[in-house]
């Protein structure tokens, strides 16, 4: 049965219309970045069968190019406007920061982090610089790993605050594996960054993981 058979409330763009993105799966929101599927498969069929083989939808999006058009019903075309779609949602989130309080705009935040950092399959290291007004002055990728972890350096961290002039700063680091629980590591990392910036009166307003599902945040667990 083709989805233009299905009843209005099940097609995926009719259901985003009525209900927002939010109300899709992932499965729902690739069939619609799809457009049409293939031979005896619906769109939808094609996304669950696509999310399936990459393993998650952050699979898929963190795909490289040989990887992606190697799967059938893909190819350079719809490569070309994935990228360019990820590329407007770092450039929208990163434009809605730069206008405000990145304190007061922690959906925000947290979604800019994630565009940011979460399609690597290395670790990465990186800094929003703020002022005394929490707004900000500059994103930086500051070190990248492997895997297992990234070696970041304090005094390399100071800095850079100290050449961006910068009142404050917000930490972020992915975690390839997803898991967006902090490790002992970074507990040890976050207080010897602290206590550096701390010479120069900068303030660390919090340190973000950026795993699957939301970002873990140190300050709403209390330990910033």
């Amino acid at each position: 049965m083709s989805i233009k058979d299905w009843s209005a409330d099940e097609r995926p763009r009719e259901k985003l219309l009525q209900r927002g993105a939010a109300a899709l799966s992932d499965a729902e929101l690739l069939a619609i970045f799809l457009r049409t599927g293939i031979a005896g498969k619906t769109a939808v069929d094609m996304a669950r069968e696509l999310l399936r083989d990459f393993g998650s939808l952050r699979g898929l999006l963190a795909a490289d190019r040989q990887r992606f058009c190697e799967s059938k019903g893909l190819g350079d075309a719809k490569y070309a406007q994935l990228q360019a779609v990820m590329e407007m949602a770092r450039r929208h989130f990163s434009e809605v920061l730069q206008r405000g309080d990145a304190l007061t705009s922690p959906d925000a935040t947290r979604a800019y982090l994630s565009a940011q950092l979460r399609g690597y399959d290395f670790e990465v290291f990186a800094c929003l610089f703020l002022d005394n007004q929490h707004r900000v002055i500059q994103w930086e990728e500051l070190f990248r790993g492997t895997i297992d972890g990234a070696s970041v350096y304090p005094r390399e961290v100071a800095k850079r605050a100290l050449y961006h002039a910068a009142a404050a700063v917000i930490f972020a680091h992915n975690h390839p594996s997803g898991i967006n629980e902090p490790s002992q590591a970074d507990h040890l990392l976050t207080d010897k960054l602290k206590q550096a910036l701390g010479l120069f009166d900068i303030r660390v307003l919090d340190h973000f993981i950026v795993g699957d599902g939301l970002p873990y945040s140190f300050a709403e667990h209390g330990l910033i």
